[in-house]
């Protein structure tokens, strides 16, 4: 879920007033002041309220037809230029408070494996993000919050300064949750500060910098639901995220499978609406004829993969996922566990019997491939699904489970990373992984588009992620 900024100039988003978001009251403790005790600065008063959160933390699914609508920008037409970054700022910011409402101290300390972080640690990078890109090099004089947290919270921008090592940010009791608090509202103050005393041009310059922030922040806000879900779910006594939580409900309708006659389409972002860098250049492709299901694979129909021996037929996997089979000893989905002689799924409203009609969820790649080869089918290529969801034909495309696709993640014809750090962002990761297509139930509302590419290794299954069957016979 990575990628880098491509101009911002749609604003579709809905208008919403900035008053309304500073006068609710605010997530945080509004009257405490922000201090940076641990360096020794002078305390400063944080004049920057944020909405008190609700308790749902996901979405329903989108419908198919909505696909085809373009992604809105982040910044609405509300007001003046500072007031939109404003308002879409403390919008997004709020958001990842929203989601680690429910969490312990504890909870935001804990990393499962190496693959995860921390809750805490999300929060302060997408902060550091922000005080490093934006505040650092556009906001004269700013200082940062504390000398430390740069090597603390970078994650993988070699360009911007050495990092403390992926594997052990579990390893950071200090600073603590609250400190983290303190950070994050110090940043928000003063990158609102910025936005309200900056130029016009100044703004315009920075717009699409601030864009890409808010983008990467989303990514971090369903990071921060798989991560934490996979912890709970390494705990014999199985915690809830949120006890109202409940599965999306899927769509049955139409025919059981959309046909692709042949032809050549474009497939990549069209036009200079929000995008990530991995999405252009959009280019010519040749797709069909295939067959794609309509609808995702269910729990029901990999419960009957799982009886006829799929865990324990080699010919049905790659070398390599065989090999992950048994050194992982995968027997079943993620987060699945067997109570009683009955399969129950940890979920993020704590374990719950695994209902046979939902789409099955927490598959990797090789998991994925095999199911399909055990059909006597294929996972769809993503050139494959961006052309029949553009179509508006493929229930449940967005706001379930992300779906695998047998290509690899590589670049387009012409890709280029942007120079700089930013640079990093995207393009050095463009080997030995697969891309994924559509969108999950963790996704924050506005984040999906058809053109989205997502990219994991083969063996992860940590997230929100199934598939699709595609049918190449003729």
């Amino acid at each position: 879920m990575r990628g880098v900024f491509q101009p911002w100039i749609s604003r579709c988003r809905a208008p919403r007033a900035e008053d309304d978001i500073m006068a609710s009251g605010g997530f945080y403790p509004a009257p405490d002041p922000l201090s940076r005790t641990d360096v020794g600065e002078p305390k400063r008063r944080c004049n920057v309220s944020f909405p008190r959160p609700e308790i749902q933390v996901t979405k329903p699914a989108s419908a198919a037809a909505a696909s085809a609508v373009p992604c809105p920008s982040l910044f609405s037409d509300s007001g003046g230029l500072a007031q939109n970054l404003v308002e879409a700022y403390l919008t997004v910011r709020n958001e990842t408070e929203r989601r680690t409402s429910p969490l312990t101290p504890e909870d935001q300390v804990i990393q499962s494996m190496p693959d995860a972080s921390p809750a805490k640690w999300h929060r302060a990078h997408t902060t550091w993000f922000f005080e490093q890109f934006l505040l650092g090099e556009h906001c004269q004089g700013y200082q940062p919050f504390h000398p430390d947290y740069a090597f603390l919270f970078n994650s993988y921008y070699v360009s911007a300064g050495p990092r403390h090592a992926r594997h052990q940010r579990g390893h950071l009791t200090r600073p603590g949750a609250d400190e983290v608090t303190a950070y994050r509202r110090h940043v928000d103050a003063a990158v609102v500060k910025f936005f309200h005393e900056a130029g016009e041009d100044a703004l315009k310059a920075i717009a699409p910098l601030v864009e890409v922030g808010l983008n990467h922040e989303q990514q971090h806000q369903e990071l921060m639901l798989t991560d934490i879900l996979h912890a709970f779910a390494q705990n014999p006594i199985p915690p809830a995220y949120d006890p109202a939580w409940t599965f999306p409900a899927s769509t049955r309708t139409g025919d059981k499978w959309v046909s692709l006659n042949e032809g050549i389409h474009t497939v990549g972002h069209t036009d200079d609406s929000f995008h990530f860098d991995n999405e252009k250049p959009a280019h010519r492709a040749l797709v069909g004829p295939v067959k794609l299901a309509r609808k995702l694979v269910t729990n029901a129909e990999w419960i009957a993969f799982m009886q006829d021996g799929g865990y324990t037929t080699p010919t049905l996997w790659l070398m390599d996922g065989f090999a992950a089979v048994g050194n992982e000893a995968w027997q079943a989905p993620g987060h699945w566990r067997e109570v009683d002689g009955e399969w129950h799924i940890m979920t993020l409203a704590g374990l719950k019997p695994v209902d046979p009609s939902a789409p099955v969820c927490h598959v990797s790649y090789y998991e994925a491939d095999a199911f399909a080869r055990w059909s006597g089918k294929h996972l769809p290529t993503e050139m494959e699904w961006e052309v029949a969801a553009r179509a508006g034909q493929l229930n449940d495309a967005f706001g379930i489970v992300w779906q695998w696709t047998r290509s690899a993640y590589s670049p387009y014809p012409g890709y280029r990373a942007i120079e700089g750090a930013l640079g990093e962002y995207n393009g050095k990761f463009m080997v030995n992984q697969l891309v994924l297509r559509g969108s999950s139930l963790a996704t924050p509302e506005g984040h999906s588009r058809i053109t989205y590419r997502n990219f994991f290794y083969p063996h992860h299954r940590w997230q929100f992620t199934g598939l699709r069957l595609a049918d190449y016979a003729t």
